[in-house]
């Protein structure tokens, strides 16, 4: 079986970038959908129909499904490799790997209620919210290169350091926006 190892960490690779690009792009969807509740009725109705659309096809066609086969092919990676669970960065991946699945399931809640028009959330909440995602991707993709080799003390402030720059991007396009509404 492992000679297949490498089909499967391909594969497994694939499905956690198309998990990713699923969880970047809810968000954003997100984002326009709560917009478009500014519109004037007509174009509300036409484009909260045609967000709810694009919601459901990029949630249940490409997200869900990518989730699924990222972590079906992660187990079997642990089953052929598993003295992967001896090392303390593996650990580490996995908590980080919850971490996603708890936001990814957050996103889940968030996705049911746009699609039944209870929509409680400010665009510029999702713009924060949206970052969680990119944490979690930096986190994990330098813990996986680095391994033994990551400073902890240079990690976590990395992750604070990156955290604080997507905070005041989001805070200068903000001020962009309000100055020019259509940007």
């Amino acid at each position: 079986m492992t000679e297949y190892y490498n089909y499967i960490k391909a594969l497994h690779l694939i499905f956690v970038i198309t998990w990713f690009a699923g969880l970047f792009y809810i968000p954003r969807l997100f984002i326009y959908h709560i917009e478009a509740q500014q519109k004037p009725e007509v174009e509300r109705e036409i484009l909260s129909t045609q967000f709810k659309l694009m919601e459901k096809r990029l949630w249940y066609i490409i997200t869900w499904p990518s989730a699924i086969l990222a972590t079906i092919f992660a187990i079997w990676l642990l089953v052929l490799m598993p003295q992967w669970l001896q090392q303390p960065w593996m650990h580490i991946k996995l908590g980080f790997v919850l971490l996603l699945i708890v936001y990814h399931l957050k996103n889940h809640l968030i996705f049911k209620r746009f699609q039944q028009d209870d929509i409680k959330y400010s665009s510029n909440y999702m713009r924060i919210w949206n970052e969680g995602a990119t944490l979690i991707l930096f986190a994990v993709v330098f813990l996986v290169i680095l391994k033994s080799a990551f400073s902890w003390i240079f990690g976590v402030v990395g992750i604070i350091v990156l955290g604080i720059l997507l905070m005041l991007g989001i805070k200068l396009y903000k001020r962009i926006r309000n100055k020019n509404p259509e940007a």
